[in-house]
């Protein structure tokens, strides 16, 4: 019975979320407590690598941050391929509205963030930070609501999340890069042509670009570059189908093949790693203080702002319609859902301010807009929802 109930769970839509606020929970409470000396003990022990005088020598935080998600960011770019090649992003009249309402839901949480904080420069690197939506959480509330759920809206909050998590990788490769290493560039550069061989060869056994792409994260690590954006580079050239078995998906089977990996080891990892926020000490100050209270506001406000003026203007011209099933009060539960944060949020933190101030924590504002977001988009759509399941909301497809 018991291993029918972890089963049971580990099917639910929502578990994925449900592990990784439970780590981040835990985390939480440990750096709080008498563990909190083990739990620093854990995030800051030595681990290298060292092959005779080439070595890499990081804490566990770093590996966690630099190696572990590099195999996030690499099922990202895996997804990301499939949607554009075969899925929903391969329509373009399809991704016009998700890809407006990202943009809008990147743009103005800056904005807010910036607005907080626009009278000390030094922190102003932290505008990107409300600017990605985590569809783990995000799907796993609008799981929540069971079968009442429109396949549509589904669609719109993946997709949006979708064209969040580009905007995230563009930002950290074009704002997050410290001094470059053209040597070690030119060697991240070389893998290249081989990976686009291995792909022209129709090579679907998957050995070869692990091989090639392990000497590229290494390469991109030593850069300047962040080393997870490796991995999707790596993500692109991977095949989507076999030329001699076109029932055959190399993609699709690696996809697979990691996400329960992904979902409830790397990421809950990630998450125990990065929410140990401690309160001690913790005054008035620092709670308030306009970086955390501008990325809270980032995440609640500017999201929903930001999603629903883009979804508004883009109606209003008539550049794509509302999606089937669908209605306003919908999409404003999606833009509230997108104001939940956690991983990329909690990722991009970890590069603007990387730990070195003593005067705020930024992950504070991280948890309060996802959650105050997260409650916010489930409240709005249950009763969105039980009033489309009565009757009595507005049919806006035929206008």
């Amino acid at each position: 019975m018991a291993i029918q109930k972890v089963r049971a769970f580990f099917n639910l839509d929502a578990s994925g979320g449900i592990v990784l606020a439970l780590a981040a929970i835990a985390a939480m409470i440990v750096a709080n407590s008498p563990l909190n000396v083990w739990y620093e003990s854990f995030i800051h022990a030595p681990v290298s690598i060292q092959i005779g005088d080439f070595g890499i020598a990081k804490d566990a935080h770093h590996w966690i941050n630099d190696g572990l998600m590099a195999i996030f960011f690499f099922l990202v770019g895996l997804e990301l391929k499939r949607e554009v090649l075969i899925g929903e992003l391969s329509n373009v009249k399809q991704i016009i509205l998700p890809a407006g309402a990202a943009l809008g839901g990147m743009i103005v949480p800056a904005i807010v963030y910036l607005l907080f904080n626009y009278n000390e420069p030094e922190f102003w690197k932290g505008w990107a930070i409300p600017a990605a939506t985590d569809i783990a959480f995000a799907l796993g509330i609008l799981s929540l609501l069971g079968n009442r759920v429109p396949n549509s809206l589904k669609v719109f909050l993946v997709s949006i999340a979708i064209f969040d998590d580009i905007g995230a990788i563009l930002i950290i490769a074009l704002f997050y890069t410290s001094e470059l290493s053209l040597s070690s560039l030119a060697v991240a550069g070389l893998c290249l042509p081989f990976l686009y061989l291995l792909n022209r060869r129709n090579i679907t056994s998957i050995t070869p670009y692990l091989l090639i792409g392990v000497i590229m994260w290494i390469a991109v690590l030593k850069s300047g570059i962040h080393a997870t954006l490796a991995g999707v580079v790596l993500a692109l050239f991977i095949p989507l189908f076999d030329r001699t078995d076109p029932e055959h998906s190399p993609l699709e089977e690696l996809e697979h093949d990691l996400q329960n990996t992904v979902s409830y080891g790397i990421l809950p990892l990630f998450a125990f790693a990065n929410s140990g926020i401690s309160l001690k000490g913790a005054g008035f100050d620092e709670l308030f203080h306009s970086v955390p209270l501008g990325i809270a506001a980032g995440l609640f406000i500017g999201k929903q702002v930001g999603v629903m003026v883009m979804c508004w203007l883009i109606f209003k011209l008539g550049i794509s319609t509302m999606p089937r099933g669908m209605d306003y009060k919908q999409i404003y539960g999606a833009a509230l859902l997108c104001g939940v944060g956690f991983t990329m949020s909690l990722f991009i933190g970890g590069l603007a301010f990387a730990g070195d101030t003593s005067l705020f924590d930024e992950r504070l504002g991280i948890i309060m807009g996802s959650i105050v977001s997260g409650i916010a988009g489930y409240i709005m759509l249950k009763l969105s929802l039980k009033d489309s399941v009565s009757g009595t909301s507005v049919d806006l497809t035929r206008h």
